[in-house]
């Protein structure tokens, strides 16, 4: 099972079951989703088993127009 994460900028951390938040992201808030997640992408289960963890930006990026 996994710990899925959100802060205010839109980012998302994914965790597996009771670990701690890794000290380069702690710095922002996060908050806890309160859904259980069971199963993720393979993409997410294979960077938790090497890193620890999973963060991607979900922050919409606006390029200006020329």
């Amino acid at each position: 099972m996994f710990d899925v994460y959100r802060n205010d900028k839109r980012d998302l951390l994914v965790l597996s079951k009771g670990s701690a938040i890794p000290v380069l992201s702690s710095r922002n808030k996060w908050s806890k989703s309160r859904k259980r997640v069971l199963k993720v992408s393979d993409e997410i289960r294979s960077a938790v088993q090497s890193q620890g963890y999973y963060f991607r930006s979900l922050r919409v990026t606006v390029k200006g127009s020329i």
